[in-house]
């Protein structure tokens, strides 16, 4: 049935007893025929080995245990023998087809194929392979390894016509899998099994990707931009909540500039010139000047009591008013 996996224990095996009994007969006749004509034992020793080394050349093949070889007698498939030593008959049975039984790795391409969103692209894969029915690999196709590449371009190109480039770029996997189940449904009448796709590289032209790379960039630089502005809004938050915090002190104001001061002369690279201020004698000079930080504080004492006064104004209001 379709869509079943073919098995080795399927394919005819190859009967070699009879071939043997074939090749033992034949020396034995050569041997008698020249005793018969000679009359000597010598002369029939030599037949009967000169005869057993050209059987056994022509008769033997040792085969390695991942090897099959189809035996055609008179152009007749009649099995498949491996591994180990067979006997066949010599000029008489055939044996053209080695077959390898182990999974085979096939690189194959499909060069300029248009995708779905016609762009060419080129594609490299790797095809796992095995030969699962060496019979139905022998009668079924010409050279099953030639018809399984071009059976796995054909089936990358059909793929590949039907997806996006998206999809080839992102989803290699599911390119992969759709071109296994495709050289699959073509290749399982041959005694092959198609195990796995891997798709190695695509492809696209030069000016594509510069295309795709200016987008790229595009991208990122408005997520750069986009970060960097909420980062300076955060920063903004925090520094409108520190010059509160300074507002209420001008000492911690001072402070604040004196560490500004130092963290410049770390490096050691930069040049600071201290301009004089209006305090007498020498002395650091601060960022907002001796007499403006008096100032403040002098503005700070009479803002303070103005409100002491005013609310003592107010409480003697209300104590007239509850005399009253």
């Amino acid at each position: 049935m379709a869509g079943e996996k073919p098995s080795v224990g399927t394919a005819r095996t190859y009967a070699f007893g009879k071939a043997a009994a074939v090749d033992v007969l034949v020396v034995a006749i050569v041997t008698g025929l020249a005793y018969y004509l000679t009359l000597s034992v010598i002369s029939a020793a030599i037949a009967f080995f000169f005869i057993l080394i050209i059987v056994l050349a022509l008769s033997l093949r040792v085969l390695n245990q991942w090897n099959r070889m189809a035996v055609f007698r008179l152009g007749r498939y009649v099995g498949v023998i491996g591994p180990g030593p067979y006997l066949i008959v010599p000029l008489i049975d055939r044996t053209p087809v080695r077959l390898d039984l182990r999974v085979i790795s096939t690189a194959f391409k499909a060069e300029r194929t248009l995708t779905k969103d016609n762009v060419p692209v080129d594609v490299d894969a790797i095809l796992f392979w095995q030969v699962r029915n060496p019979e139905n690999a022998v009668l079924n196709v010409q050279s099953y390894y030639d018809s399984v590449l071009l059976a796995s371009q054909t089936a990358m190109r059909d793929v590949i016509g039907k997806s996006e480039l998206s999809l080839m770029l992102s989803g290699r996997d599911k390119i992969g899998r759709d071109i296994q189940a495709l050289i699959e449904e073509r290749v399982t009448s041959w005694g092959v099994e198609a195990i796995s796709v891997e798709i190695r590289d695509v492809a696209i032209p030069p000016e594509l990707q510069n295309a795709m790379a200016r987008v790229a960039t595009s991208d990122r630089e408005k997520q750069a931009r986009v970060i960097l502005a909420e980062s300076e809004s955060l920063a903004a938050d925090k520094m409108l909540e520190a010059a509160h915090k300074y507002e209420k002190d001008p000492f911690a104001m001072q402070l604040r500039g004196l560490n500004m001061m130092y963290e410049i002369s770390l490096t050691g690279k930069n040049v600071m010139v201290f301009i004089p201020t209006e305090s007498k004698g020498f002395s650091m000079p601060l960022p907002m000047g001796i007499s403006g930080l008096k100032e403040i504080i002098e503005q700070r004492k009479r803002s303070d009591e103005s409100g002491s006064r005013k609310k003592a104004d107010e409480s003697e209001q209300q104590k007239k008013a509850k005399k009253q």
